[in-house]
């Protein structure tokens, strides 16, 4: 039964939006990690169904001691009616689902009778059309193997390479490389790698191509004294490629609050063999930007809580149909948009950072366009002297960028990038870069107190953080006087 109260949480984690399905997913125990996800799949294809038919057999009202939860009642039902019956020893709670047995098949057929169908398939959800255009990416763990070796692999397992303007999504047996991200290959959207020995080893990780974006636009430093900050890791797929950009050097800090997630992402982080990183379970607004362990980052990477409208992948258009109409509702778009420019801001305040890197998987300028003009205008941005990089840093060939209407500045749209589901062979997405604007002066001075610091070492007791501030304070004086 344990098997169903896993399904079940999944479910109830789905309904707090507590992450994706693939995310949630992936922090069940690996050896029940198949069989709970082809149940909450399942589940999900026949939810409005299922839930249809168990308020008609008042299930919930008679069984109210023993079913404490809409969704474990989801997945049992779910077994009595299309499965072979509930795969579990005998208990109260199996017990209290197979007296409605007989009541819950006839209130099935009703509804088949009612929808004109034969089949129970006929009964599941369809799928998101768009997400019949989406290629199966699959990004090669360059710290494991470069991407020669790879497309060899693959070769080897049948595939033939193509041009990226050849491979056609009617043959399952072509791929192509990608034309924006070195590392990421193209497949047929129904080809799967889970049974694949480089997937299970590491070294090649599924990571949709938008996804990619931030770690590329944020551009960390190759450096033994790097440091880097991925404010919101899990499940690890931003960090893992952070770490590979990085070639495994200098410190990544990875921040997450939640501590499910965060042994999911450890998970993660060691099968990719990324030895730089630093994980850490805390909240990033937390994080105090004048402690020495984080006063010498100068990258950080922000991809905050969204709304989660640009997903349409494979298995989210599952809970987009009963999101939708709260994922366009204003006051909870505006709350997340307030989440999120809270996370710039704070981002703003770490002393050495030179580099910011804001995405989201939305499609609404309430959480895009509208995060970034309100950052801009920030006292932190102002006293920090942030702008927008320019579109030559920010994937210079990627065509489609902001909303010129969304901006007070609409030649500041030219900076941002934005992906559209149905259009860019990839799920929604979007993509902004703020840098520090300081002159030629200031950064040497900055760059003096820093190598000051590493010549002095981990014993240096004129932390950088102290160095700038007091710079600060002093440029504050000659401008008073």
């Amino acid at each position: 039964m344990n098997f169903y109260f896993a399904a079940a949480e999944v479910l109830d984690r789905l309904d707090s939006k507590k992450g994706s399905i693939k995310g949630l997913i992936s922090t069940v125990a690996e050896k029940d990690r198949k069989r709970t996800s082809a149940l909450v799949i399942q589940t999900l294809k026949y939810k409005p169904v299922l839930t249809d038919i168990i308020d008609q057999a008042n299930l919930m009202k008679e069984e109210r001691k023993k079913l404490t939860s809409l969704n474990l009642a989801l997945v049992l039902v779910h077994d009595v009616l299309f499965c072979n019956g509930i795969q579990a020893g005998d208990g109260p709670i199996k017990q209290a689902v197979l007296r409605h047995k007989t009541r819950l098949h006839g209130e099935l057929q009703k509804i088949k009778i009612k929808r004109g169908v034969k089949f129970d398939e006929d009964l599941a959800q369809n799928t998101d059309e768009r997400a019949a255009l989406i290629p199966r990416y699959v990004r090669i763990n360059t710290l494991l193997w470069d991407i020669d070796e790879a497309v060899q692999h693959f070769v080897s397992k049948g595939f033939t390479l193509k041009n990226i303007l050849q491979i056609s999504p009617t043959s399952k047996q072509d791929f192509a490389k990608d034309e924006h991200i070195p590392s990421l290959l193209l497949f047929h959207p129904d080809i799967s790698f889970q049974e694949d020995d480089a997937y299970k080893s590491g070294k090649v990780i599924l990571q949709d191509k938008a996804s990619c974006f931030p770690a590329v636009v944020l551009d960390p430093p190759v450096s033994p004294n790097g440091a880097v900050i991925d404010a919101t890791s899990a499940p690890g797929n931003k960090t893992s490629h952070l770490s590979a950009l990085m070639c495994n050097a200098g410190t990544l800090f990875a921040l997450e609050r939640d501590r499910k997630r965060f042994s999911t992402l450890k998970t993660m982080l060691s099968k990719a063999k990324c030895k730089n990183v630093e994980p850490v379970n805390a909240d990033f607004l937390t994080v105090d930007p004048m402690d020495n362990k984080y006063s010498q980052v100068t990258h950080i990477l922000l991809d905050p809580s969204c709304s989660g409208s640009g997903i349409v992948n494979r298995l989210d258009y599952l809970v987009e149909s009963e999101q939708k109409a709260e994922l366009a509702h204003e006051e909870r778009l505006h709350k997340l948009a307030s989440f999120q420019l809270m996370m710039i801001k704070h981002a703003m305040k770490f002393p050495a950072v030179q580099r910011i890197v804001y995405s989201t998987c939305s499609v609404h300028a309430v959480e895009d366009e509208h995060v970034v003009r309100a950052a801009l205008k920030s006292d932190e941005a102002l006293s920090g002297h942030f702008k927008l990089a320019p579109q030559s840093q920010v994937l210079p060939q990627w065509k489609r960028r902001g909303y010129s209407s969304e901006m007070d500045d609409p030649s500041h749209a030219a900076s941002l990038v934005r992906c559209l589901p149905g259009e860019d062979a990839t799920n929604g997405f979007f993509v902004s870069c703020f840098v520090r604007d300081i002159s030629e002066q200031e950064l040497g001075a900055h760059q003096d107190s820093k190598r000051k610091i590493d010549e002095l070492g981990e014993d240096a007791d004129i932390p950088t953080a102290q160095i700038m501030k007091r710079r600060k304070k002093n440029k504050q004086k000659k401008k008073r006087g």
